[in-house]
């Protein structure tokens, strides 16, 4: 996949102790790269990278974004020629408690990450993730655009608009002539087995279930553009193989989300959550001032003719993928080898999709 152009290329991975990057790093050495990640420890137990022992069979450093010397050290030593960066506090409720930590992380962080890859010098590509929350969201039934203007209302969400707007300006200032091409990913609400994080509506339901107790859901009729995780993880690959091949002709931003008729309500995942795990109940709707959107979708017209990408599951699927991967887990199935089994069966699929 991806024309094997990771297969022995030195690829840095921020953030890789998390749900996305414990994915990522899996996939990436899977397809043969050599891996270094940075990050803090995993903030939830269990957790993926512990679970399924990502950190074997590639280099791991504990460190923070913010602490700039470590950071550069961590450049300097493995001189990356691609870096992916997840590292962020990606919680929306936690930024309404923590507003100072989430722009100092998000935006400060980002920076930090900016600068010490353009001061190492070998760095080809960057892919920078940010989130579909980046957009102003107007709550209309309108999958937003990459040119549509950046807002937020809640402190995470603006820190990621934020991101994206340092980012063009960053671009523009140091890497027009000779620098590294860097381009913004923008995905949808991820999915996937693995994740324990807290106010996730996934995680929230396979807690509740295990523990024999009534799932809360606060806002049952708010759409989200569900995808599973190796949707834009793929997409985040497929960027970083154009920027490797063809330079700043792809940097740029990037939505990568469902297709339209995906749209599922946080009740209707809910719903779909118990029937396939075959246990479960809903019958508490707790509810609270924080302000957290009702409608937010993707419009993923720029990645499909621009890219060649598209999404291989749709929401059912993704849902269907998800609850497999934790009932097997909690059944005592090895994490590393359930994690391993679906990246093969998710190459396969896009395999003949494309």
């Amino acid at each position: 996949m991806f024309n094997n152009i990771y297969k022995n290329r030195k690829v840095l991975i921020t953030g890789h102790t998390g749900f996305k990057g414990s994915w990522l790093s899996a996939w990436l050495k899977h397809l043969g790269a050599e891996v270094c990640g940075y990050a803090l420890p995993p903030e939830t137990d269990p957790a993926l990278f512990n679970a399924a022992g990502i950190a074997d069979g590639m280099k791991s450093i504990s460190g923070n974004i913010l602490d700039r010397d470590t950071l550069e050290k961590t450049f300097a030593d493995f001189r990356p020629e691609i870096v992916f960066h997840l590292a962020a506090q990606p919680l929306v409720r936690l930024s309404y408690a923590k507003p100072v930590l989430t722009y100092e992380t998000n935006v400060i962080g980002t920076l930090n990450v900016l600068e010490a890859a353009r001061k190492t010098g070998s760095v080809k590509a960057f892919v920078n993730i940010t989130t579909d929350k980046c957009y102003e969201n107007r709550e209309i039934r309108h999958g937003y655009r990459e040119d549509e203007p950046m807002g937020g209302y809640d402190m995470y969400s603006s820190s990621k608009g934020c991101v994206e707007i340092m980012s063009s300006s960053y671009r523009r200032s140091f890497l027009q002539d000779g620098g590294y091409a860097m381009a913004t990913a923008r995905a949808g609400n991820v999915i996937g087995g693995g994740d324990w994080a807290a106010d996730r509506i996934v995680p929230d339901c396979v807690r509740s279930i295990e523990a024999g107790i009534p799932i809360e859901i606060r806002s049952p009729n708010a759409v989200r553009p569900w995808q599973h995780v190796l949707e834009p993880l793929s997409g985040y690959l497929l960027l970083g193989q154009k920027l490797l091949e063809s330079g700043s002709r792809y940097a740029e931003g990037f939505n990568f989300g469902p297709e339209n008729d995906s749209e599922l309500t946080v009740g209707e995942v809910a719903g779909q959550i118990i029937r396939e795990y075959g246990k479960g109940i809903i019958n508490i709707h707790r509810k609270d001032n924080l302000h957290e959107a009702n409608l937010l979708m993707l419009d993923i017209t720029k990645a499909k003719t621009v890219l060649g990408w598209k999404p291989a599951y749709s929401a059912k699927e993704a849902i269907s993928r998800t609850v497999e991967w934790y009932k097997e887990f909690y059944a005592g199935a090895d994490a590393k080898k359930l994690t391993e089994r679906q990246i093969k069966e998710y190459e396969s699929l896009r395999g003949k999709i494309s």
